[in-house]
């Protein structure tokens, strides 16, 4: 019995420490926490048009989330974030990913900044 629990418990620590647990994407590898990581990083592939030499004036943020691997919700797209925050234009776009106790409670939000 106890053998079996050192076992499940050393499986559990494995997972939660490996690269798809940890890593968050899109936007690419961010650094992540075990109990609570909140990382913001630039996206470094898009399918879509940026245009660098605009100004940022504004900015349009879209999110979604899960609990527990089992409930997902929101958009969490660049077209939502240009349609929040006005945007025909993109100038670049940034990643915000929020991740409590290891992955029970996760969070991306996109930014998108443009005019």
């Amino acid at each position: 019995m106890y053998r079996n629990l050192i076992s499940g418990l050393f499986v559990i620590v494995m997972v939660s420490i490996s690269g798809c647990a940890t890593n968050l994407y899109p936007g690419g590898a961010t650094p992540s926490g075990l109990l609570i990581s909140s990382t913001t990083a630039t996206s470094q592939a898009l399918s879509l048009n940026t245009d660098p030499t605009i100004s940022p004036d504004k900015v349009g943020e879209a999110s979604s989330a899960a609990f527990l691997g089992l409930f997902g919700f929101g958009n969490s797209s660049v077209t939502a974030a240009m349609i929040d925050g006005g945007i025909t234009t993109v100038h670049h776009v940034d990643y915000r990913n929020m991740s409590v106790l290891s992955g029970l409670f996760l969070q991306t939000t996109t930014i998108v900044y443009g005019e």
